[in-house]
């Protein structure tokens, strides 16, 4: 098939690569020149795994190209693909402006086309239900031509984006036309030869499922969030009760990992957004509003931990950093965590020595000089009063303890996602804070 991809974003680029890896030729359309002169290049612009590779193998082949020409893009494709920002507006709701913008020139460019060849319009962005209708709505305003609009939410959890295109453990496709639904089966059909299943349904469904997916899974980390205080506070310990709730099959292990927050570009908004359209639908949403306030107290905890140490006072204290990505493997700092720990931090007069594999150049559009960045993880802990630990990158997990202690002026971490035991703590001697565990104090390593 002949695809148009507007938007060059995770998903719009993601899907784009591997929609062209199944034979597909795929037009990448986005009207940022610098961006797209470095995916010209091959450079992908994002870090996300494997997918550089691909992007280069099917440039090579001519069936994979990126342009500014949207008019182009359109007539040359039979389905065109939105993969649109729906950024977060001051209510909460999804702000839809670039998906209404999107579709309004597209009404426009098929007016303009001299062939009414019938097309699938697919919106892949995260949208509220009734986002399809307007679509329609928009393109429709323009005069007659042969369309339907798709919806077809994403599932992609950066880092592992093109593993979950290629091998989707499900795909969603809402659409009540019986000639756009052939279509989505056939071009999605590659995917799913193992027998993963494709759900049609409407439209309207469609849009819900996505906002249901993700703030059900926010609401497990949230959940295991509270439980993780709760533990910590009468003496048990989180592990163990994680392990053995996440062998039930009900329940699952994943996304049961105590931390500092959920973060990222899709978790915080979408839930934020399904809060709104309860709201709109005068339905009363008490989960969402826990989850929501639940995961802004999350994100304090640690900070706290640090003043109640210090005892109050960290002005002129240097802290290392590791971690500012909203999760490893990827360079997404969107609704980072580790921001918030930032802020704080500089708000009380510390200083702040940060690293990451992959965002620091990213944190540096928003922080600038405000704070130090290091190159490597020891780099960051020399001569510094605390360590940090705000995501959970491999790198960090087998340290040289003995090296770090040595370059520390106090030999003590302050772990927000869990990355270490208490065993290892007491075996290297530093003093150790976690979430839902128990705390290795000084006096505990003397003993």
């Amino acid at each position: 098939m002949n695809i148009a991809v507007i938007g060059t974003g995770y998903v719009g680029l993601v899907s784009g690569v591997c929609l062209a890896e199944t034979g597909n030729h795929v037009i990448c359309v986005d009207n940022d020149q610098s961006k797209l002169q470095r995916m010209r290049q091959g450079d992908p612009v994002i870090h996300e795994r494997g997918l550089k590779s691909l992007m280069l193998n099917n440039m090579e082949k001519n069936r994979l190209e990126f342009s500014d020409n949207l008019n182009y893009a359109v007539e040359k494709s039979s389905v065109i693909f939105f993969c649109l920002p729906t950024p977060q507006g001051e209510d909460g709701a999804a702000d839809l402006k670039h998906v209404l913008e999107a579709a309004n020139d597209v009404g426009k460019i098929f007016q303009s086309l001299k062939e009414k060849k019938y097309k699938v319009i697919v919106n892949k962005s995260t949208v509220p239900v009734g986002t399809a209708q307007k679509v329609r709505i928009k393109i429709a305003a323009h005069g007659e031509y042969p369309f339907d609009v798709v919806s077809n939410p994403e599932f992609l959890r950066e880092g592992v984006a093109v593993e979950d295109f290629l091998k989707p453990e499900r795909i969603v496709v809402g659409t009540s036309s019986k000639q756009a639904e052939e279509i989505m089966k056939n071009l999605y059909e590659p995917f799913v030869r193992s027998g993963n299943a494709i759900y049609f349904m409407d439209e309207k469904s469609a849009e819900v499922t996505k906002y249901a997916a993700n703030t059900f899974l926010a609401t497990k980390i949230s959940f295991m969030n509270e439980v993780a205080n709760y533990c910590e506070k009468v003496g048990a310990n989180v592990d163990f009760v994680r392990l053995a709730i996440g062998s039930d099959n009900r329940i699952g292990k994943r996304f049961l990992f105590p931390g500092i927050g959920y973060g990222g570009s899709c978790f915080p908004k979408d839930v934020k957004a399904f809060q709104n359209s309860f709201n709109e639908a005068e339905v009363k949403s008490n989960i969402l509003d826990a989850i929501v306030r639940t995961n802004e107290s999350q994100k304090k905890v640690m900070f706290q931990k640090v003043m109640e140490h210090f005892k109050g006072n960290i002005s002129g204290k240097k802290f290392a950093l590791w971690g500012l990505a909203f999760k490893p493997d990827t360079d997404d700092v969107r609704e980072a965590p580790a921001f918030k720990l930032i802020d704080s931090l500089l708000e009380n007069g510390a200083k702040i020595v940060a690293y990451d594999p992959e965002a620091v150049e990213n944190t540096k559009k928003i922080f600038k000089n405000k704070i130090e960045y290091a190159n490597d993880s020891l780099q960051a802990v020399r001569e510094c009063d605390a360590l940090i630990i705000a995501t959970e990158w491999n790198e960090f997990r087998n340290p040289d303890f003995d090296e770090v202690k040595k370059l520390m002026n106090e030999f003590i971490i302050f772990d927000g996602r869990n990355v270490y035991d208490t065993e290892k703590a007491r075996r290297y001697g530093f003093v150790y804070y976690s979430i839902g565990r128990e705390t290795v104090y000084k006096e505990d390593l003397k003993s």
